[in-house]
């Protein structure tokens, strides 16, 4: 009798191990201003895929790289005009496009720059408001780090051979930067258009709002693509995660986050 239940009690063990479904892990870093959109897209495909576990972390896209690079994660993320040499090697598709905005505390007079007072304003030569028609007060730059890819896209576009004055304040993040302007008044920075909220005032570059539509159809300069890497051709859960993005109800959601969907 003993007998009979101990192998009842195994066989059902084993049926419950035959059952149970392998759950595949997906590690993704990089950018910090895609982050909390891939964050999303995560969320909507594991609630539909039990077996698959989709980690995201930031580090900026060159982490994102590095990160494909060595092994330690199987997607990277990269927003940036053009991909650094370090990307060689890599499979790369662009999911979507996002603007980089010039952002100013609401308080702030000044609509907009040119190209040529941005890079006056961002290498020290320009220092207070007023020599811009705006409220006297000194001009608190902010930008990001060295390997975010919201910085390598704002130099290409915009700074090209100007450098970042030494004086400038440097945050690890988008968050961060707008964080910064929003609690300083005479403070600019830049960010991706996907973090733009009410507490803070995007500018006019060349005359030209940074609008979704404008974003979309070109008109804004300052406008990059993003990509995600992976080692070789994609495949299993990673392939189908990123196909899942590049379907018509991921890049909705992409839209409706405030990014340009690409489809």
């Amino acid at each position: 009798m003993y007998r009979f239940i101990i192998t009842l009690t195994l066989i059902s063990y084993m049926m419950i191990g035959c059952t149970r479904t392998k759950v595949e892990t997906i590690n993704m870093a990089g950018s910090t201003a895609f982050q909390p959109f891939a964050e999303k897209l995560a969320e909507e495909y594991m609630a539909k895929n039990k077996d698959i576990r989709i980690n995201v972390q930031g580090g900026g896209s060159a982490v994102g790289i590095q990160s494909v690079q060595s092994g330690v994660a199987q997607i990277g993320m990269a927003d940036m005009v053009s991909l650094p040499k370090e990307a060689e090697g890599l499979n790369s598709v662009v999911v979507a496009k996002d603007g980089v905005v010039l952002i100013v505390h609401p308080d702030n007079k000044i609509d907009g720059l040119s190209t040529k007072q941005i890079q006056q304003i961002f290498s020290g030569r320009l220092k207070n408001w007023s020599e811009l028609d705006g409220e006297d007060g000194p001009i608190t730059v902010i930008s990001r780090e060295e390997g975010s890819g919201t910085r390598a896209s704002f130099e290409e576009l915009v700074l090209k051979d100007t450098k970042v004055s030494p004086e400038a304040l440097i945050q690890d993040s988008t968050g961060a930067v707008r964080i910064m302007v929003e609690n300083d008044l005479n403070s600019i920075g830049y960010i991706s258009y996907g973090f733009v909220t009410p507490k803070v005032k995007t500018l006019k570059i060349d005359g030209v709002a940074p609008t979704l539509q404008n974003i979309r159809e070109g008109k804004y300069k300052l406008t990059r693509p993003i990509f995600l890497l992976t080692k070789g051709e994609p495949v299993g859960g990673i392939k189908e995660f990123i196909e899942f993005i590049l379907s018509n109800q991921a890049q909705q959601l992409i839209s409706d986050y405030g990014l340009v969907a690409i489809r």
